[in-house]
This record gives C-alpha cells, structure tokens and sequence, in this order.
C-alpha cells in the first residue's frame, strides 16, 4: 500500500514514523515548504507543491497512491481544499486527520472571532499591547492596528508588520511557566492566536487564564466534505480498511 501523508504537523510525523515500520506500507510525506528549516518526518519526503488539484491528481495517479491522509495545519484550508478536489478526480481515498481545537476552561476570558481582520478591528477593546502567535502570513491585516505587539513565529515575517513590533523567533513546545514570564516581562493586555489545538503550543492559554488576560482566538476555517479522524491510532485505522 502507497499512502501519501500530506503534512507540516505533529500528527503528520507521528503518522509517518508509525507506518514506515510497517513491511507493506510504502509512506511519503509531503512539506509545501513554507517553513525554512521544518521538523522532518522519517521516511521518504517530498518538498513543494503539486501545481494545484489538476498537478496533484496527475501525481497521485502516476505514482499509484492507494490512500491519502491530509495532516496539514487545521488553518492550510487552500491546500485541504485541492488535496480533497484531487483525490476525487484521481479516485484515491483521503481521509482528513485534525487534532480537536481548543476548549475553553474555567477563568478563561476568550473572545472568538471568525478572521484576522476581525480581530484586528477588535484590538482597541482590550488594550495597547498585544501578544500576536497567528503566524507570520497574516502580520499584513495588524500593520495599521495602533499600540505594540509582541510577535512570535518560526520564520522571520515580510513586510507589511505592525509599526511598533518586537519580533521572537522560535517554536513549541513551550511552558507555562515560560509563557506567563514572557507575558509579565513584556505587560502583555491581550494574547491573539489561532485555534490550532495541540498540546504544542497550548501553554500560552493556561498563562493568559493564570494571568487574567483575554485572548481573542480565530476560529477554524470549514474543511471540505471528507471523512476525518482525530487521532494517529485512528488515521492507521482508516488506512487498515481501506487497503
């Protein structure tokens, strides 16, 4: 069985490193290559996109994929959509696997919001200065916004950036004892993010709530008409049914 792990995600290098030690799977996990030096899975990876729906169906048939496992971002919905219109040209089963979103707990203060230009307008409501960890391809929608911000991603961001900005490169895992530090050292008034899910990146939530602050959080995009799974054990599962 040939199975195409569309990825860039925890879920999706976990997936990999499950099913290259399997005898009858053959996995190629596939980055858009967006980010500059990304965490690889194991196994065979491909790096770059397809050339759209029509490119990826092409591929999909030419190279005899049995399945595909769309592990991307919970926010990749451009790609999400053309990994599922290609699956259907080429006939290839696809599964989608998205680890839950967040839940919000008791003393936490979330304002949902459906874009990031909405919680860009929304900004003024909660103070001047902002934690922003939506990632560096949205920065352009916060670079009119007043106040400062505190901005964290993997890669450096292009301009357009918000005029009075400080700039943290790094990645998760993080803690909450690191995140609530960094929120203290730098009088943070509101946190904005995305909601990812994940245990990666969760920290900053638990901070916010231990420290009073709201978070505007951006709700996921709607995903495409396919079946989904929530878990590695469960993408396996699917991949044993349809082989």
């Amino acid at each position: 069985m040939k199975v195409l792990i569309l990825g860039g995600t925890g879920e999706a290098r976990s997936l990999a490193a499950a099913l290259v030690e399997r005898t009858d799977t053959e996995v190629v996990s596939s980055l858009a290559g967006r980010v500059r030096n990304p965490k690889l899975p194991v196994g065979d990876v491909r790096v770059g996109g397809f050339g759209g729906p029509d490119g990826l169906a092409d591929w999909l048939t030419a190279e005899r994929v049995d399945a595909v496992v769309d592990a991307t971002h919970p926010f990749a919905r451009r790609i999400s959509a053309s990994a599922a219109e290609a699956a259907k040209r080429a006939g290839t089963p696809l599964v989608m696997l998205r680890r839950p979103g967040w839940s919000a707990r008791p003393g936490d203060d979330w304002h949902w919001v459906d874009d990031l230009p909405e919680a860009a307008r929304r900004l003024g409501e909660f103070g001047d200065r902002v934690f922003l960890t939506t990632g560096r391809q949205g920065l352009a929608e916060f670079a009119d916004c007043p106040g400062w911000f505190l901005v964290r991603c993997v890669d450096a961001p292009e301009p357009p950036t918000p005029a009075e900005m400080r700039l943290l490169l790094d990645r998760g895992p993080y803690t909450v004892d690191g995140e609530r530090a960094l929120m203290t050292e730098h009088r943070i008034d509101v946190l904005v993010t995305k909601d990812s899910g994940g245990a990666l990146t969760v920290a900053k939530l638990d901070a916010a709530r231990d420290l009073g602050l709201p978070v505007v959080i951006v709700r996921r995009p709607p995903t495409p008409d396919v079946e989904q799974v929530s878990t590695v054990e469960d993408a396996v599962a699917w991949l044993d049914r349809s082989g």
